[in-house]
């Protein structure tokens, strides 16, 4: 990338790194712990619905209620929607442990579900949770509807669903929606003190960043259950690129986002590999393990490893380095030859925290838009993927952003809603060589 593509770049973004900057503040704004000021302001009655009924909309649902307490707020989940029944089933049930009864007619299920359960009278808070691959039709489908929202990450799987969020996400901020995503390190006080220093120079200049999502065994893989080829995949959606974006995306673009978070930035080009070793001939697509070297805009370098291997050694963290000193962004800084720093005050889950940010942004209307954010750490994450797919030594974010190629089906790109169970190909699981997605035209293998 030349010197004038990078100054152009840099400007293009200007507006990018004030609205995160912006939104940061926001939300350490209203991170405290304790914050009767702005529980007493709260009026405005918040009516929620579910989009993606498994595990964690399950848990994102019970968050909400506890942030719904916290914050002292009338709010309810007043609708579910999932692509299964049977996973809407397994999400009333628990929610019936805490006292939540749903009426049947709002616990919708189907592919269209989603457009169906944001028309319910009174809904003003969607909290999506299904596969990533879905997240930005259903967030462009929330900010059409005028709903504030809890969005789970990653954003996006490709270039097409990137595109697709950064125009809902300059949408909602136009309609002033409030938007919080679920990179929930953002919201959590170890992470945004310690942070803060960073910003402030505590180390000097940033030298050099390490993440990792390392994990010491497999995620979990579901077979083929289903009747059709899109039914299958999408029982086992975190094994197809189109439906998770494989775990670099899913998983570890937490870690990413803390990097992009340091550097105020996010990277303009990287390199890397990986491999799919013990996943071995289970049906899927996806690899089990990467390692990517990103470049940001001032050259800084940042080193990223993440796999779903079984292994002793795992670590889910993130370091940086400075010219003065190094730090753990969870909660410690260390100096050479001075005073140190170590997060000692009160921690609430990021998970709650989120929520209880949200709501009181709602409230207060204070500025609260993660939207953009979380979808450079998810184009970030995506970059890393391609890079290590195709082997290629120098692939650049404009190049992956305003990729044409789709990894899921037409409808997805155009109306979710009017996705069908039907058939969809397969692709073989990426080979350097033999996959890339960024020639013209993209060269990809199919099972």
């Amino acid at each position: 990338m030349s010197n004038a593509s990078l100054t152009s770049k840099r400007t293009t973004d200007l507006s990018r790194r004030n609205f995160l900057k912006t939104s940061t503040l926001a939300a350490a704004g209203v991170a405290t712990l304790g914050a009767p000021s702005i529980l007493a302001q709260a009026k405005i009655p918040i009516r929620a619905v579910v989009i993606g009924a498994g595990g964690r909309g399950t848990g994102a649902g019970q968050n909400f209620l506890e942030a719904a307490k916290i914050t002292g707020v009338d709010a309810k989940i007043v609708g579910v929607a999932d692509a299964f029944q049977s996973r809407i089933d397994g999400c009333l049930n628990e929610w019936k442990k805490a006292g939540v009864e749903i009426p049947a007619a709002n616990a919708i299920a189907g592919l269209d579900s989603y457009v169906k359960v944001l028309q319910i009278p009174g809904v003003n808070y969607a909290i999506l949770a299904g596969p990533p691959g879905f997240r930005a039709p259903h967030f462009k489908a929330c900010v059409e509807a005028g709903v504030h929202v809890f969005t789970e990450k990653p954003v996006a799987v490709d270039g097409p669903t990137c595109r697709m969020m950064y125009a809902a996400a300059e949408l909602s901020e136009k309609k002033n929606l409030k938007v919080a995503a679920g990179t929930q390190r953002r919201h959590e006080s170890n992470y945004i003190e310690t942070i803060k220093r960073l910003h402030d120079g505590m180390i000097g200049d940033i030298v050099s960043l390490r993440v990792y999502w390392v994990n010491g065994g497999p995620i979990w893989h579901r077979g083929l259950s289903g009747e059709t080829d899109l039914h299958k995949q999408v029982n086992n959606w975190y094994h197809y690129i189109w439906l998770s974006g494989d775990h670099i995306c899913e998983q570890h673009v937490h870690n990413l986002d803390v990097a992009n978070w340091v550097m105020k930035d996010h990277p303009v080009r990287c390199w890397g590999m990986g491999a799919r070793q013990q996943l071995g001939d289970k049906p899927g697509e996806i690899w089990d393990n990467f390692a990517v070297e990103y470049e940001y805009p001032n050259g800084v370098r940042m080193f990223s490893y993440c796999g779903q291997i079984t292994r002793k050694w795992s670590s889910v963290s993130e370091a940086v380095h400075g010219s003065k000193g190094w730090s753990n962004p969870g909660g410690s800084i260390s100096v050479k030859g001075g005073e140190g720093y170590r997060y000692r005050g009160q921690h609430r889950s990021g998970y709650v925290q989120e929520h209880v940010n949200l709501i009181n942004a709602i409230q207060t209307d204070t500025k609260l838009n993660e939207a953009r954010q979380v979808t450079d750490s998810t184009l970030t994450a995506i970059m890393g993927r391609e890079a290590a797919y195709s082997g290629g030594d120098n692939v650049e974010w404009e190049a992956v952003l305003n990729s044409k190629f789709q990894y899921g089906p037409e409808a997805l790109y155009t109306d979710a809603s009017k996705m069908t169970w039907g058939s969809f190909r397969t692709l073989r699981p990426p080979m350097p060589s033999r996959h890339d997605i960024l020639r013209d035209p993209p060269v990809v293998a199919v099972a």
